[in-house]
């Protein structure tokens, strides 16, 4: 889990060390049903910061409905050189199943 700042940054630099991405590796990002889709692209538009963080572009963030502060869930996948970001709503989505089941159950 990481948090998302005002500028879109996901400061999580553990998770950039894990995939063996660097400063400067460019990467594209695109959204798949409410999932984010980061893979590094030598032609890619964003890249990873000076600082080691994921910038996630304003058009992105809009259309995945995401604000500053949102706790984002992070999967890599170093095998497939992917990052999957999972914003609040595709947990929501995700989880909701489960949730009902045990809600029937206990009630």
């Amino acid at each position: 889990m990481s948090t998302m700042d005002c500028r879109g940054r996901i400061t999580d630099r553990a998770i950039v060390a894990a995939l063996g991405w660097r400063p400067g590796t460019l990467m594209t990002i695109r959204q798949a049903r409410a999932l984010l889709l980061i893979r590094t692209d030598l032609h890619g538009t964003s890249g990873v910061t000076p600082q080691g963080h994921l910038r996630l572009p304003a058009a992105l963030r809009h259309a995945s409905q995401l604000s500053p502060g949102d706790r984002l869930l992070l999967a890599a996948y170093p095998s497939h050189d992917l990052l999957i970001v999972q914003p609040p709503a595709a947990l929501d989505e995700l989880l909701a199943p489960h949730h009902r089941h045990l809600l029937a159950v206990t009630a």
